[in-house]
C-alpha cells in the first residue's frame, strides 16, 4: 500500500517527533499528551503554530507506524521539513515526551537511539540533553 503523505512545516515535524515517542510502546500516556500539549503552548519554537494541526499530524505518525517501512518514511517526513539548527530541539522535546510519566521503557529507549541517528545528534549532547529531561521530570 503506498501512502500520499502530506508535507511537514518545522513544527509539525517536532510535533511528529513527540508524538513518535509517545507512541512508540504502543501506550499513550495521558502525561505524555499533556506534556506534549504543554511544550506546543509554551515553547516559542510554536509561537506561530497552528495548534489544530496537532490532530492531523498525529494520526499521520500512527499511520506510519502501521506500514512496513512507515518509520523510514516518517524520519523522511521529519529530516525533509525541520532545518539542522532544529535537530537538538526535537531531541530536548522528544527526551521530554519520554521523561515526562516518569518511567522510560526499552522501546521508547530504543525509539531516542533512532531520533539521535537520524538527527545525527552527537551521543555527549544527547547525554546530557537525556540527564537534563529527567532531572526535570523527577518526582519526589
Amino acid at each position: 500500500m503506498t501512502l500520499d503523505l502530506p508535507s511537514f512545516s518545522a513544527c509539525d515535524a517536532l510535533v511528529a517527533v513527540m508524538v513518535a515517542v509517545s507512541a512508540s510502546d504502543e501506550n499513550i500516556r495521558t502525561a505524555e499528551l499533556i506534556a506534549i500539549e504543554r511544550m506546543v503552548n509554551h515553547t516559542p519554537v510554536f509561537a506561530r503554530y497552528d495548534i489544530d494541526r496537532m490532530r492531523a499530524i498525529s494520526q499521520t505518525v500512527l499511520t506510519l507506524f502501521e506500514e512496513e517501512d512507515g518509520l523510514d518514511a516518517l524520519f523522511g517526513l521529519i529530516r525533509d521539513a525541520l532545518p539542522e539548527h532544529l535537530f537538538d530541539t526535537a531531541y530536548v522535546l522528544a527526551c521530554d515526551v519520554a521523561a515526562s510519566d516518569g518511567r522510560s521503557g526499552e522501546v521508547e529507549a530504543q525509539m531516542l537511539a533512532e531520533i539521535r541517528l537520524q538527527l545525527s545528534i552527537d551521543r555527549l549532547h544527547a547525554a546530557a540533553i537525556e540527564m537534563s529531561a529527567r532531572a526535570r521530570h523527577r518526582l519526589l
